[in-house]
């Protein structure tokens, strides 16, 4: 079996009389995230970027920080470590996997 190859796509979906939705996944280990703060504004931003997408998320209106943004950076916080958590689980058991499968074999 080949190994999976990273890719990373974006949709546009256009409706009559209803916003764009714009959907990017990314399956790739060449994502840079970061965040930051710009002194010209300032404002906080977060930055999903890869050489194929970029997602830039800021505060509402590139203003100042209010509740609901607070409630996000919350979000996408709990959300992050879920995702560390869920990762490191798959990843453990499928280092056990390859190493039950290779001493089988030998």
């Amino acid at each position: 079996m080949s190994e999976p190859r990273p890719y990373t796509y974006v949709t546009l979906s256009l409706q009559p009389d209803s916003a764009p939705h714009i959907g990017v996944s990314s399956h790739t280990p060449r994502l840079k995230v970061r965040a930051g703060l710009l002194l010209s504004s300032p404002r906080l931003y977060l930055d999903f970027a890869s050489c194929e997408a970029n997602v830039h998320i800021s505060t509402t209106g590139a203003g100042p920080v209010t509740e609901a943004d607070l409630t996000l950076a919350r979000d996408i916080f709990n959300a992050a470590a879920r995702y560390l958590a869920d990762c490191e689980q798959l990843h453990a058991e499928q280092t056990a996997d390859d190493k039950d499968a290779t001493d089988t074999a030998a």
